[in-house]
């Protein structure tokens, strides 16, 4: 059963002028792991595919109160797949409406990047 949705859009431009205005931006936003993964920083249009990921994760929970960027990870399997990382408040929010499965996707082009979640849960 769908629990909650969320999608969120990302004007690549404008998060490349904050990034490049405030310098430690990324690391308040991002992990370290999440920059480079395996070693190979990621541009930053893909970093603000994962910015509007974690923007659709908070609008498919429903709250984000109490909620830290860095509770909130993305990462990718061997075929690239995207998915979340939960801990703290966050992990909490998601037991706590009963989440038992999200699914991620992401996709950045034309200057624009877009994140789409859905939070299922059991019936």
């Amino acid at each position: 059963m769908i629990v909650g949705i969320g999608v969120d859009l990302v004007d690549v431009a404008r998060f490349e002028r904050a990034a490049s205005r405030t310098p430690r931006l990324l690391d308040r936003l991002f992990a370290e792991s999440e920059q480079r993964p395996g070693g190979r920083e990621l541009p930053l249009r893909s970093l603000a595919a994962r910015f509007a990921a974690k923007e659709a994760l908070i609008k498919a929970l429903g709250d984000s109160e109490g909620v830290r960027w860095h509770d909130i990870s993305i990462v990718s399997n061997e075929l690239r797949n995207p998915s979340f990382v939960l801990q703290n408040r966050i992990a909490e929010v998601a037991e706590e409406r009963g989440i038992t499965q999200l699914h991620l996707s992401m996709t950045h082009d034309a200057g624009l990047a877009i994140a789409y979640v859905v939070a299922e849960g059991a019936a």
